[in-house]
């Protein structure tokens, strides 16, 4: 396996009665994983958030030329999807060695409880693991308790010496363009 390329990989988990399905994402799935963007802004507080098409995740998980720049995993139960890992590729200039970004994890709500979330996040581990990626990394609202829990109950450990800054919207515009100075903090 390339280590830039798709996980190429299914399982089945089988959970008390309920048997998931972990795969990688097909074209087909694209209607699915915008449905599940949607409902992850949704419970983050942000439902007008997503500006993504289908068009845009195809064009990032299938291109037509060249390698993905993101990937994805979803959990299957009876043919439904019902979770998503949206992840790309990063790299650790103290390790020397690459590693994931999970950059969107969400269960239906409808479907939590069985272990899907558990079970995407096994499969991202097994990636790491199978490609010698030292580090499967993530953020998390602050305000969200019962998913900073469980991530603590896989063993993950939170960073808080560290702050995430973004640029984007006008800001970004404007350092990008060249069009005026940044704004000032």
């Amino acid at each position: 396996m390339s280590d830039t390329g798709s996980s190429r990989h299914a399982s089945s988990l089988t959970l008390t009665s309920v048997t998931l399905v972990i795969r990688d994402a097909l074209p087909a799935d694209v209607p699915d994983i915008l449905r599940l963007v949607q409902a992850l802004a949704d419970y983050e507080r942000e439902p007008d958030a997503v500006e993504a098409t289908a068009d845009d995740f195809a064009r990032a998980l299938f291109p037509a030329e060249g390698t993905p720049t993101t990937h994805a995993l979803v959990a299957e139960h009876d043919g439904a999807v019902i979770g998503l890992a949206l992840w790309y590729v990063t790299f650790s200039t103290w390790t020397g060695r690459n590693g994931i970004w999970l950059e969107d994890l969400f269960v239906d709500p409808a479907h939590r409880g069985v272990g899907g979330g558990k079970a995407l996040l096994t499969r991202l581990a097994e990636i790491c693991v199978e490609r010698d990626w030292r580090r499967l990394e993530w953020c998390v609202l602050t305000w969200n308790e019962p998913s900073i829990a469980f991530y603590r109950s896989l063993g993950s450990v939170p960073k808080s010496e560290w702050e995430t800054h973004r640029l984007d919207g006008e800001a970004l515009l404007r350092l990008g363009s060249g069009t005026g100075e940044p704004a000032r903090p």
